[in-house]
């Protein structure tokens, strides 16, 4: 893993010693001597880690992290502080201005690399869902850019892993202002209750019993549905070959006993704020995706879904010896309905038509809207037979009921249908089976249209 790594330090040795580690472990190195230097740097190129000095002259490291995290453009850049105080109230202020974590000096270099590695893997996560989020707003689509942060509307649930019932009672005191909290003593169940339910943190106990806690964190991010939750650690001091150990198998943070109250708070409300964050994202990454295969009118699968599901239905029913139909629909005459009643009769008639298609076929079925007034039905597991009684089923919910418009108007509508049918005989590509139901649809209209036509076999 490589990543560039700024350093920011007015003393030049220190700056120096950083740098030799990094760059022994393949990182790329940038380095600044003040902090208007690293502003500078950050605003003109790339960097994925900041690991910043507090006491420098003209403008402290609290003052740049500040201005870092409160521009969207450098906002999202993990930052550490690297400092020679150790007060709680000092590790306090540098979180709530945006620090990711602390480092104190002289720096370990275990815990130095795996805190890097850490956040560099954090912050490759969020570079992925920024570029889809930006993406998504580039085609017109609301997304996180212009929303206000919504970090705690809402009281955070947050699972407590703890083998010891006073330190239980003391961590939830602390986090009541700001979370629900689940306390659970046993590891393995913990497991799967954060599995089930919907937690925003995971708080694990280093000193768990007749548990090793970091089986604990390597499950918790093996396991598919709790892969994405935060976890912190509280661990004693002394344990920090545990905690460089946490941070590579994934946890996000951890604090030292004994605890600090404002520190867990801050460093909780930290990973809670983060994780509702890249929750938001990939919610947006999954719309961008739903809307790139979903036609907007209708809200059937649209063409591109089509032409790339439908060969791999193909290739199943190939593997499987078994058949597979199309049924490729027309509306009759749908362009004098747009000619009479204007264009937004036109959408509301695909509206409901696409409605009726749904109500007609079965759950394992795939419906499409094919371009204009036509629509595609995919029946895996269907022979001819069958796809024709779908299809004469669909023909008369088309026909039986008037179209209600917004208007109160009843519009009569009807629709030709034609099958094509894929069996082991056969062996029809893609554009073969697309090919014969339209021909099969050409020879309904021409017969007069409201009919059913299965292609020749």
């Amino acid at each position: 893993m490589t990543a560039r790594i700024l350093v920011v330090d007015d003393v030049p040795a220190n700056v120096k010693l950083l740098e030799a580690r990094l760059l022994a472990e393949y990182f790329d190195v940038l380095t600044a001597y003040d902090g208007y230097t690293a502003l500078d740097l950050c605003a003109r190129t790339q960097v994925d880690v900041i690991l910043l000095d507090i006491m420098m002259p003209g403008m402290d490291g609290f003052d740049v992290c500040e201005r870092l995290k409160s521009n969207p453009r450098t906002a999202h850049i993990p930052i550490v502080m690297v400092t020679a105080l150790d007060q709680p109230s000092d590790r306090v202020r540098g979180l709530r201005a945006g620090a990711d974590d602390f480092l104190t000096k002289p720096v370990n270099d275990f815990q130095l690399l795996a805190r890097v590695r850490s956040l560099v893997r954090l912050k490759t996560i969020s570079d992925e869902l920024r570029l889809h989020d930006e993406a998504a707003r580039r085609i017109g689509m609301e997304t996180l850019s212009g929303r206000a942060d919504t970090g705690f509307e809402e009281a955070a649930q947050v699972l407590l892993v703890d083998s010891r019932a006073s330190s239980q009672e003391r961590i939830v005191k602390i986090l009541k202002p700001i979370a629900e909290v689940k306390t659970l003593s046993d590891a393995q169940a913990a497991l799967f209750e954060a599995a089930e339910a919907n937690y925003d943190l995971v708080v694990v106990n280093a000193a768990l019993q007749d548990y090793d806690p970091l089986r604990l964190c390597s499950q918790l991010r093996s396991v598919e549905r709790t892969r994405f939750i935060p976890v912190l650690m509280m661990a004693e001091a002394g344990e920090e070959q545990v905690i460089a150990r946490a941070l590579d198998l994934g946890v996000n943070d951890y604090i030292m006993r004994p605890v600090e109250p404002n520190e867990l708070l801050a460093r909780s409300m930290t990973q809670i704020r983060r994780k509702r964050y890249h929750d938001r994202l990939r919610s947006t990454v999954e719309h961008t995706i739903e809307m790139a295969v979903t036609d907007s009118l209708t809200g059937l699968s649209n063409r591109r879904y089509l032409d790339r599901h439908l060969e791999i239905l193909l290739q199943r029913a190939r593997t499987r010896k078994r058949p597979l139909s199309v049924c490729l629909i027309d509306i009759d005459r749908f362009k004098q309905v747009n000619d009479l009643h204007g264009h937004d009769v036109g959408d509301e008639v695909l509206r409901e038509f696409a409605a009726r298609i749904r109500s007609a076929v079965r759950g394992a079925d795939l419906a499409c809207r094919y371009g204009g007034e036509e629509f595609v039905v995919v029946m895996p597991d269907t022979q001819a037979e069958v796809a024709g009684k779908v299809a004469e089923r669909l023909r008369e919910i088309i026909e039986q009921d008037p179209f209600l418009l917004s208007s109160g108007k009843r519009l009569p509508m009807t629709a030709s249908i034609g099958i094509a049918t894929v069996t082991d005989e056969n062996s029809l590509s893609q554009e073969q089976l697309l090919r014969q139901a339209d021909q099969a649809l050409y020879q309904a209209k021409k017969e007069g249209r409201n009919r059913v036509v299965s292609a020749a076999a």
